[in-house]
């Protein structure tokens, strides 16, 4: 691509793509999201309760489940056609959710709470099978290493595929004789290259983290400024979570993992998976009769790497995630560097569902040639400056090398999603697509309709603090799920049931165990 921007490859293919005969071929891609929330008790507090029964088994519930902690919940959606389905079955989880918290409230910001620190934060618990015990065991590895603090970060994981349909389509726009599912998953690692190369615009677009509460960082170093009692910011952040504090911490630095091939990321995983490392060997094992962690090796299981996007395969009984990608192939890509929107009830709404969803498309038809370590590294640091910075004017970042303004670059994204939006939206009078791109836009015109902005003016303007604003949004999202009416009954009734299957699925799965834990882990590592 030349260094102006312009990607006379991608011109070519969107042509071509508009021209044939399927004008809807990028319609009904499937699409899911996975969306965590503290729970915290009425004053704002870290709830310490474990996880509500009547919500099921937090092991075995396929939508309502734990992350790292006891205290975070993630609801996690089926995949739907229609983006408008998705936030419907959202909003019934979080009705079904509220009528079983009592008095407390699902933290609306994905910074957490006020911490007294790390030794507050409750460790998720999955009940006594080896499979929960693990579950556990990796948890308290990751607090361990990276702390627990991180633990309690919340995000918004936005899952999606393309329509089966699509892929003999372009294999035709790009003069492939194959659309088979090694073609499809080539595909979907062009689209991580672009995304590493293109993502951090979701940050600028969509970051809504730009200040914290400031027992988060008691004791570390952080380079924030003050900006009210309790309240520490960044003055242009967008996303602090994304930043060099949140999941981009320096103890992930050791593991490089490629996008470049399935083989490469494959074989990059195992290294990491398997290659000890010499601070975690001090921590030990299995000390006193108690784990400590997994094993000491740099990542304890995949699930530990983090980063802005994963390729995906839903993994069969007992396979490791890398497994199921070399079984099968890319079946989606998973991205993770959305923040929880405060704004919004459910954390998330339909206008970033569809730009995210064209943006994907952008991602899979633009030119994408091999990362380097040195193109890594440089698309790194602009992820980075765009988290802590993004919002700085006249901000440049580096293109091919070279500094490029951000609002250039961002600008010239936009109007290569243009022709996507227009598939997107065929057939459609309202076009959703193309005004969602729109609503995209007027936030790189104007830099105060970015979220992060908005939440720095609405801090500004109440003169509360970053804990008194996200504990009022967190009442506000209560009162309107509770006073939605009517609710769906039906649903919420399949949510009851499904609640109690997991309980007797966790029962069954603890019957079943037949051995050690010990026996257990050495049977699941030599996989």
């Amino acid at each position: 691509m030349s260094s102006s921007g312009i990607d006379r490859a991608f011109e070519r293919r969107l042509a071509t793509l508009i021209n044939t005969r399927e004008p809807r071929v990028l319609q009904n891609g499937l699409k899911g999201v996975e969306k965590e929330s503290l729970r915290v008790s009425p004053d704002g507090r870290l709830e310490h309760s474990p996880h509500p029964i009547a919500l099921g088994s937090a092991l075995s519930h396929e939508h309502i489940t734990t992350d790292y902690s006891e205290s975070l919940i993630e609801l996690v959606t089926p995949p739907f056609r229609e983006s408008w389905q998705l936030l419907q079955y959202l909003c019934d989880l979080h009705q079904f959710v509220y009528r079983h918290l009592g008095e407390q409230l699902l933290w609306a910001t994905s910074m957490p709470c006020m911490l007294t620190g790390d030794a507050e934060i409750p460790i998720a618990r999955y009940g006594r099978s080896n499979i929960g015990q693990m579950k556990e065991v990796y948890r308290l590895g990751l607090g361990n290493r990276y702390g627990r603090m991180m633990q309690a970060i919340s995000g918004v994981h936005f899952n999606y595929s393309f329509p089966q349909t699509f892929w003999p389509v372009l294999a035709e726009v790009l003069q492939e004789s194959q659309a088979g599912q090694e073609f499809i998953s080539a595909q979907y690692f062009s689209l991580l290259r672009n995304y590493r190369r293109h993502g951090w615009l979701i940050l600028y677009l969509f970051g809504n983290s730009p200040a914290l509460c400031s027992s988060f960082v008691r004791g570390r170093d952080h380079q924030l400024e003050t900006f009210a009692p309790g309240t520490l910011y960044a003055p242009h952040a967008t996303s602090l979570r994304m930043s060099d504090l949140g999941y981009r911490n320096k103890s992930q630095a050791g593991v490089e993992i490629s996008v470049n091939s399935l083989d490469e990321y494959v074989r990059d995983l195992t290294a990491a998976v398997s290659t000890p490392n010499p601070e975690y060997e001090k921590l030990g094992v299995k000390v006193d009769g108690e784990y400590r962690q997994l094993n000491t090796n740099l990542l304890q299981i995949e699930n530990e790497y983090y980063s802005y996007i994963r390729p995906k395969r839903v993994a069969r009984s007992g396979e490791h995630p890398s497994q199921a990608l070399r079984r099968g192939g890319v079946e989606y890509v998973e991205f993770r560097a959305l923040d929880v929107s405060a704004f919004d009830p459910v954390g998330v709404n339909q206008n970033k569902l569809r730009f995210l969803e064209a943006f994907a498309a952008l991602c899979v038809l633009k030119q994408s040639d091999p990362i380097d370590a040195g193109e890594q590294a440089q698309l790194d640091a602009n992820h980075a400056v765009v988290a802590r910075r993004g919002r700085e004017p006249g901000l440049k970042l580096k293109r091919n090398g070279r500094p490029v303004e951000l609002r250039t670059w961002a600008l010239e994204l936009i109007d290569s999603m243009r022709g996507i939006c227009e598939l997107l939206d065929q057939g459609d009078e309202r076009k959703p697509y193309t005004a969602a791109l729109d609503l995209q836009q007027t936030k790189i015109d104007d830099v105060d309709r970015t979220p992060s902005a908005r939440s720095l003016q609405e801090l500004r303007t109440t003169g509360e603090s970053f804990a008194q604003f996200a504990l009022r949004m967190s009442r506000v999202h209560k009162a309107y799920f509770l006073d939605l009416y009517p609710p769906n009954e039906q649903r919420l009734a399949e949510f009851s049931a499904e609640a109690g299957e997991s309980l007797e699925r966790q029962a069954a799965v603890e019957a079943a165990d037949d051995m050690t834990f010990d026996q257990f882990l050495v049977k699941y590592f030599a996989r």
